[in-house]
């Protein structure tokens, strides 16, 4: 038995927080991205000693415009198309502010639960031994106190920290085992083709506001 055969594998579970990741896209002005298999881009990025066996994606629908929510829509359906893949859905609401300067009320979004999800699936899977190494792809700080607690509870297991594009936060960095900002490379190589096919064999088309775009945008 070589080496490399006689590592043991660690199971990996794979935590992402979708607006964290979509807005550290739009900041970078990687709109080409959008599109993007989020289990090949796990794959791409854990090492080759590690499997993922599950991926949980953490998100919220979106209420308006519709275009926006369309896109969104066609893209959490794609997601659907995978394999050992969870979605959780928080809440996203609009909360009005008003101009100081003008009294103009204007609707600001807002996007609630995300953090409290991640955090007790985490925990969650850290009491009933369902990883070895879990990757939480976030620059969240609110979620450092969790991270230290499962470091506290099972300092067997490991927590990486990947951060989306143009996102950090040195509390994360400095509470997880190791951290990474996740790269375009990695990116490149995982998006899905432009068309997907459902299970029922409707075909779900990529948004052309999303193909080869190198300018900023949602």
């Amino acid at each position: 038995m070589t080496k490399q055969n006689s590592v043991k594998k660690e199971r990996v579970i794979a935590y992402i927080d979708g607006f964290n990741l979509y807005f550290g896209l739009k900041s970078k002005g990687w709109r080409r991205y959008y599109w993007l298999n989020l289990q090949a881009l796990m794959r791409n990025l854990i090492k080759p000693y590690q499997v993922l066996i599950r991926t949980k994606y953490f998100t919220a629908r979106i209420s308006k415009p519709h275009d926006k929510q369309k896109r969104q829509t066609t893209y959490i359906e794609a997601l659907g198309t995978l394999s050992d893949f969870d979605i959780f859905f928080g809440k996203y609401q609009l909360n009005p502010r008003k101009c100081k300067k003008c009294n103009y009320y204007e609707d600001i979004p807002s996007e609630k639960m995300t953090d409290v999800n991640i955090a007790v699936e985490l925990m969650s899977d850290a009491f009933l031994d369902h990883y070895d190494v879990a990757y939480l792809l976030s620059a969240d700080s609110d979620l450092t106190h969790v991270i230290t607690r499962i470091r506290s509870l099972f300092p067997e297991k490991k927590i990486v920290v990947a951060f989306p594009p143009e996102r950090h936060s040195k509390d994360l960095e400095n509470r997880a085992r190791f951290s990474f900002t996740i790269g375009r490379a990695a990116l490149a190589k995982s998006l899905f083709p432009l068309e997907v096919k459902k299970p029922d064999g409707y075909v779900l088309s990529c948004p052309d506001l999303w193909i080869n775009k190198k300018d900023d945008g949602d």
